[in-house]
């Protein structure tokens, strides 16, 4: 293809202005001819090149001069040459002459018609014309305290009179002297304003009339006031201001946003780099942001900044109001920069699945004092349910409270809201409903204040119902990732709001929204498409009724980019010489234009002239070429250009000049073609080409040096030269950029580095996925499948081994379809093992690689010959189960039946089938396959198997009941058949099992089924009948039997008999070995849950400490511990307890026994502890109570007393002799004295009182008379105390009756005789405490325990006393014991509850 070259010198600029549905593109408009192209450098290295452009350079030596010594002879040999090259110029400025006689002429044309058009313009002035701007006012934004000034130039016939107007008021110089000044020169009208204030922001317009008519031209200025300098303008400080005003300042765009996906509820931050010179800090670029050509002012919801070498645009509560194209405009020197981007933003997930998006542009119309019409937008409905209507909420300004507007929801995007308070303000927002939910709010509507009616904007448009369809819709390729649609506007728009374009990929069923807020035109780019991937499109129309009918589809369309010519090759390297050719290399261009290259084409010069040459008539397939006939010592330069279906591309640059000297070194030439695969965070693989001209001897390995980009400190990543041109390079930074090169190595040295590469960052495309190895499900083959995450229609998919293309290999096959390639092994085995490798040609560097080990083979192959080889899969193989009255159901299930599976059953080489005995049957569903067999007998031993065939498929599994294990079946199909018996009559549901109440009462408990009224019920142990207090009731379904106090004694074998006419059944209960153990943990459990805390009780053999719970027996797991160490019952440390209580008493206690005491009782999982602190003053106190109680026990075992041999009541008759006789003990031995009527006896003749041994004490009344009859008693008593003992004597005469015995009364008042003094001073006696007072004598003869006074306990008393013990020795009614020492300790345990 032809390409037409135009000399540097004609160039004109061009401004190209793209229209609006281009939503990534970049303008300039400029008004000199300064063009820049972007630049891979780094912003900070761009803005100093920019400063040193700026600046006037001295001249510095180029590069290309600066020759080397080795140079030096062929720059002279060339500079023999130079007449030649002056020839070329001169013949170069010939033609440049002509050329310029040739404009000259175009001039002296071009004055000659203007004159004739001035001639001509004479004769128009005479002809009548209105009012016309030729310059019309243009817009200004200056600083505070500067001047400006506004021109425009009108013509009309007769000349128009121009009026100036601020705001519609027209300007009055005299109003403001000095302020405005207004001109009239050479048909220039205009208006300055000095010194202008911010107050001068306002839009000015000139008004020009003539009698034929009126003009009228705009424009607006602003007036801005530089930051900090309020503060000095209120002191009367005149601002400095700085000579370069930010519109001249040289401001060039770098890193671009590109188009930007959000989320409702989420941030965005738009930002473009710039370069600007000279970069002062105090003068900002002048940067405006606009959002579909709508200019954004700063706010909460739009933060602007420009400075530091950046302007950024924040979003930070993103809503689908949000949504739209993006464009940011720098004013410049040369005019204005401008970068255009779209910004999507999607519905945020619904508070319910299923729940509409959120409405938009909610507004306000109609304003009056108590009534506003609101107005919205409606969100895109795709894949949700249709909406119901819409619910209006508002909010008083000023508070966060919410109130519904209307009850029910309204179906139309409009809503009269009635009821507002005049003067107050209000915000607004809407909820979409539909079957499913709520949607989310909108966001709010601007402040909105109810007022008189005045000229506010109305919602215009009376016509109802939805627009029609939209037209035919087009869809075309835009880039690899976005396509441009088209479509007819609707036939009848009903005041359109704008449309939703909906996409499908083909193939698939759900429809996604490409935009979520109405687009006003009739083409639209959508972005953010797989590359490759094939889509139709729909759309549909919008206004306040509704969302129009969708158009019909669009044919499908592939993502591709739009067909272009490729860009230029680079990287031009010389791989060999011989002397008469040079052998090239270069590198694909960046963009190939959205076809396959399918040739190169090679231009050469000689370096000393400016005529290049083609190399090659036809096409060059490969990025290789041999350049011919060459003179040898001739420095040659190459350019190259690239081909498509679109046509031949730029050229290349030249490269640099190559000498043709013939490579005689030993050493190998460069490796080329220097490439990138499998790029990931960490790691990436570079692969490269043997070189052309391999030295003096064979290429043997390869050396690989890496740097970071912008470095010259290379690495050699292998310290031993690797034989294969590929290297795996691992420990990468995420996100660094790195360079490499490659040099050969031959038995001679290492050869000449390659061309370094081009630098590649270590980061994974997004989207990207890894080489799946697996099974065909179907055919069982194995293969290797890659996913590409970008494809483009000249995609093609390279598979390598060990990174050698594979090629047509017949022991692989590869497909592709769509993004997807996989390569099947014919006949997979050890040879295949390797590292296979995909990369995706025409991509970004889409590549993956897998390494198929041995072990994965293996695996693989099993699978493979399951699904060639398939059989039925089994969740579960032949079992049998035995069912009531003793049938015996084989079965086996399947993970899946088709309903055309057949099977046999098969027992002991027999083929069974249903009939009497037996029944077979199948559950598709669940993939059951049963036989139950009624009778199952000793004759049933034997082998069970079962073959199924379902379609291909085939397995069998089998059964094998002999010996043991039919055995087994046999004895529990009998019992099912005996249980099955049982069940006729009374029988028990329940067994015998047993339960432990809250107060620890054991319960034998059954239930029982089938019962009637006569049905008997009988408790048995060991065979005896047990009568319970209250008889079982069989009606109720339940029995029980209570073991109150479980011990040891409980043990033993229980029976319940349940029997009526129609039978018996019988339920029995061991209660001995791990039975009686479970029975006594469950008691411990319950009593050891109810422990109470430790407490004290003395007695008079020692310290004694007793822990209460519901019940205790010694059966229990109890441990008692003395600071942790197990304590074992002995004479010393005593253990026991009763029903209520478990005791450990110290015995004769010691300071050893001081410390910390503990119970534990175990229940066989928990272990329930209680403590008590015997130390201290508790072990004092408690102490000094033990000595008390034994002293008292000492003396109540050792005082005197009254053995036995006195009567109660002696009836006598007159005359007789009387003998009361009786034995006493005491020691030391004991004073006796015998009383009458509490007076004391003396021995006389009548009465003799006897004391023999120390042991009988005898009263003798000779001749008895009824004046003997009375009161007797004795007084029996030595130190320790003694006993009052009386006798009821009655005498009766004779012929008398014998009277009616009446016992005495013990008399508690009765003074001692001082015959009978207290034990002397010097008998030894307990010590009372301090607390208690002396024992005072007692002159009674008896004194009874509960006369006693009782003294306090000389040890703390804890909140809840424990009751008063009982007496220790209790005594006959008859019979007191004389005064003792009274005191006695207290136990200071709590209560039992």
């Amino acid at each position: 293809m032809a390409s037409k070259v135009i000399p540097r010198y004609k160039t004109k600029h061009v401004s190209q202005v793209k229209s609006d549905y281009a939503y990534h593109h970049t303008k300039h408009v400029v008004t000199q001819k300064t063009e820049r192209k972007s630049s891979s450098k780094s912003v900070s290295q761009v803005q100093a090149q920019a400063r040193e452009a700026m600046a006037e350079q001295a001249y510095t030596i180029p590069v290309f001069r600066q020759r080397t010594a080795e140079e030096t002879e062929e720059y002279q040999r060339v500079s023999k040459n130079v007449g030649k090259g002056l020839a070329v110029i001169q013949e170069e400025l010939h033609r440049m002459k002509m050329t310029t006689k040739a404009q000259v002429e175009s001039l002296a044309i071009q004055n000659e018609v203007k004159s004739m058009m001035a001639k001509r313009g004479d004769m128009l002035d005479e002809i009548p014309k209105m009012p016309d701007f030729l310059v019309a006012l243009r817009p200004h934004t200056v600083w505070e305290k500067t001047p400006v000034k506004l021109f425009c130039t009108v013509q009309g016939n007769p000349r128009p009179i121009v009026k100036w107007y601020k705001g519609g008021v027209p300007v009055d110089p005299l109003s403001a002297p000095g302020k405005y000044k207004i001109e009239n020169k050479y048909g220039v009208h205009s208006l300055i304003i000095s010194r202008c204030v911010v107050s001068d922001t306002a839009e000015y317009s000139a008004v020009a009339t003539n009698q034929h008519g009126t003009a009228t031209s705009k424009a607006t200025v602003t007036v801005k006031r530089p930051a900090g300098v309020a503060m000095s303008c209120q002191l009367g400080l005149v601002p400095h201001l700085t000579e370069i005003h930010a519109s001249k300042l040289e401001v060039t765009l770098l890193d671009r946003f590109p188009v930007t996906f959000g989320v409702e509820g989420s941030s965005i931050r738009l930002l473009c780099n710039l370069v600007v010179v000279p970069d002062l800090p105090n003068v900002p670029p002048l940067a405006q942001w606009y959002r579909d050509d709508k200019l954004l002012k700063p706010s909460k919801l739009a933060e602007m900044f420009v400075g530091g070498g950046a302007a950024s645009l924040t979003l930070p509560q993103l809503a689908k109001d949000d949504e739209g194209l993006y464009t940011l405009r720098i004013f410049t020197k040369d005019g204005t920069s401008e970068h255009s981007a779209y910004l999507f933003v999607s519905d945020a997930t619904p508070s319910s699945a299923g729940a509409p998006g959120a409405p938009m542009s909610v507004k306000a119309f109609d304003i009056n004092s108590d009534y506003v019409l609101v107005a919205w937008k409606p969100p895109n409905t795709v894949n949700e349910a249709a909406i119901i209507g819409y619910f209006v909420d508002r909010c008083e300004a000023g508070t966060d409270t919410w109130v519904q507007c209307n009850d029910a929801p309204v179906k139309v995007c409009k809503y009269p809201v009635h009821g507002l308070k005049v003067g107050h303000s209000y915000h607004f927002r809407v909820r979409a409903v539909n079957s499913a939910g709520m949607s989310r709010p909108s966001r709010k509507s601007g402040q909105v204040t109810a007022l008189d009616a005045a000229e506010n904007e109305r919602l215009q448009g009376t016509d109802e119902g939805v627009p029609s369809a939209p037209g035919q819709i087009v869809a075309t390729r835009n880039t690899k990732s976005s396509v441009f649609v088209q479509w007819e506007a609707p036939k009848h728009l009903k005041n359109l709001m704008g449309y939703y374009i909906d996409g499908r990929a083909v193939g698939s069923k759900e429809w996604f929204p490409c935009n979520h807020k109405p687009f006003k035109h009739t083409r639209f780019v959508v972005h953010g498409l797989i590359p490759g991937e094939t889509y139709v499109f729909r759309v549909q129309a919008v206004n306040v009724f509704g969302l129009s009918d969708e158009s019909q589809e669009s044919s499908p369309i592939a993502v591709e980019p739009a067909l272009a010519t490729p860009s230029a090759p680079f990287g031009i390297t010389m791989l060999s010489c011989d002397g008469s050719s040079i052998t090239v290399a270069w590198k694909s261009p960046k963009h190939c234009g959205g076809s396959k290259i399918n040739a190169y084409y090679i231009d050469k010069r000689d370096a000393d002239t400016l005529v290049w040459k083609e190399v090659n008539l036809s096409a060059v397939m490969e990025r290789i070429c041999t350049v011919d006939n060459l003179k040898e010592g001739t420095f040659y330069e190459f350019r190259i250009q690239a081909a498509n279906l679109a046509g031949v591309g730029l050229r290349s640059a030249p490269s640099t000049p190559m000498k043709c000297e013939a490579w005689t070194m030993e050493e190998p030439g460069p490796a080329y073609d220097l490439s990138f695969s499998e790029v990931r965070g960490q790691s990436l693989v570079i692969l490269w080409k043997a070189p052309v001209y391999a030295g003096a001897s064979a290429v043997t390995g390869y050396l690989v040096d890496m740097a970071k980009k912008g470095s010259s400190e290379f690495v050699t990543l292998n310290q031993e030269a690797v034989s294969h041109r590929f290297l795996q390079v691992t420990g990468l930074e995420e996100g660094e950029t790195y360079v490499f090169k490659v040099r050969a190595v031959n038995a001679n040295g290492v050869g000449k580095a390659s061309q370094l590469s081009e630098p590649v960052c270590a980061k994974a495309l997004p989207g990207t996925k890894e080489i799946e190895a697996g099974v065909d499900t179907e055919t069982g083959d194995i293969f290797l499948a890659l996913e590409a995450c970008e494809i483009c229609e000249t995609s093609k998919f390279v598979w390598s081994k060990n990174y050698k293309p594979v090629g047509d290999c017949p022991r692989v096959g590869i497909t592709t379809k769509g993004r997807t390639s996989r390569l099947t092994f014919t006949n997979p085995d050890k040879d295949d093992l390797g590292r296979y490798s995909v990369v995706v040609t025409d991509t970004e560097g889409v590549s993956s690689s897998h390494t198929l080990t041995e072990d994965a083979l293996n695996t693989m192959l099993e699978l493979s010959y399951a699904i060639r080889h398939p059989i039925v899969p089994l969740k579960h193989g032949l079992n049998y189960e035995v069912l009531e009255k003793g049938h015996v159901r084989f079965w086996l299930q399947a993970v899946k039946l088709s309903p055309s599976v057949s099977y046999r059953f098969i027992v002991n080489d027999k083929e069974v089938t249903s009939g009497e005995g037996h029944k077979i049957s199948h559950d598709v569903a669940t993939g059951i396959i049963q036989m139950t067999m009624d009778t199952f007998t000793r004759a049933n031993e034997g082998t069970y198997t079962v073959q199924i065939t379902d379609g291909r498929a085939k397995t069998q599994t089998s059964l094998v009941l002999v010996g043991d294990v039919f055995k087994v079946a046999l004895k529990e199909a009998e019992f099912q058949r005996k249980e099955h018996i049982r069940k006729q009559g009374p029988h028990f549901s329940e067994y015998l099992y047993f339960t432990v109440t809250e107060d620890c009462t054991v319960m034998l408990a059954c239930k029982v089924a089938n019962v009637k009224k006569e049905t008997a019920f009988h408790w048995y142990k060991e065979d005896d009948e047990i009568v319970p207090d209250t008889p079982p009731s069989v009606a109720s379904g339940a029995c029980a039997l209570p073991i109150p106090l479980f011990s040891r004694k409980d043990q033993g074998v229980y029976k319940a008999v349940l029997s009526d006419d129609r039978g018996k059944d019988t339920s029995v209960f061991d209660i001995s070995g791990q039975v009686f153990d479970d029975i006594i943990n469950a008691i411990a459990q319950i009593a050891g849950a109810s422990a109470s805390d430790l407490v004290l009780q003395c007695t008079p053999e020692g310290i004694r400490l007793q822990c209460y719970m519901n019940y205790y027996t010694e059966e229990m797991k109890t441990v008692w511990k003395h600071k942790e160490s197990k304590i074992a019952s002995s004479e010393k440390m005593r253990i026991g307890g009763t029903a209520e209580m478990a005791w450990m008493q110290i015995c004769d206690p010691s300071d050893k026994e001081k410390g910390n005491y503990s119970i534990e009782i175990s229940d066989g999982v928990k272990t329930h502890t209680r403590t008590f602190d015997l130390s201290g003053q508790a072990y004092t106190d408690a102490y000094e109570e033990y000595l008390r109680l034994k002293a008292a026990a000492f003396a109540e075992k050792n005082r005197g007393r009254v053995v036995g041999g006195l009567p109660d009541v002696v009836t006598i008759m007159e005359a007789k002799s009387l003998s009361l006789t009786c034995t006493v003990w005491g020691e030391p031995t004991p004073e006796v004295t015998w009383f009458k009527n509490e007076q004391e006896v003396a021995t006389n003749e009548h009465t003799k009182v006897m004391f023999d041994g120390g042991k009988f004490a005898s009263l003798v009344i000779n001749k008895v008379s009824p004046d003997d009859s009375g009161k007797y008693s004795i007084n029996v008593r030595n130190k320790y105390g003694g006993e009052f003992v009386e006798i009821t004597v009655s005498v009766y005469k004779h012929g008398e009756q014998i009277p009616e015995p009446k016992l005495g009364h013990p008399k508690t008042a009765a003074p001692v005789p001082p015959k009978s003094p207290a034990p002397p001073s010097k008998t030894p006696t307990p010590t009372p405490s301090k607390s208690q007072t002396p024992a005072q004598s007692l002159r009674s003869p008896a004194s009874t325990p509960a006369s006693t006074p009782v003294p306090k306990s000389p040890t703390p008393v804890p909140k809840s006393p424990t009751p008063t013990p009982k007496s220790p020795t209790p005594t006959p009614p008859r019979s007191v014991k004389s005064p003792t020492p009274p005191r006695f300790m207290k136990s200071p345990t709590p209560p039992r509850k």
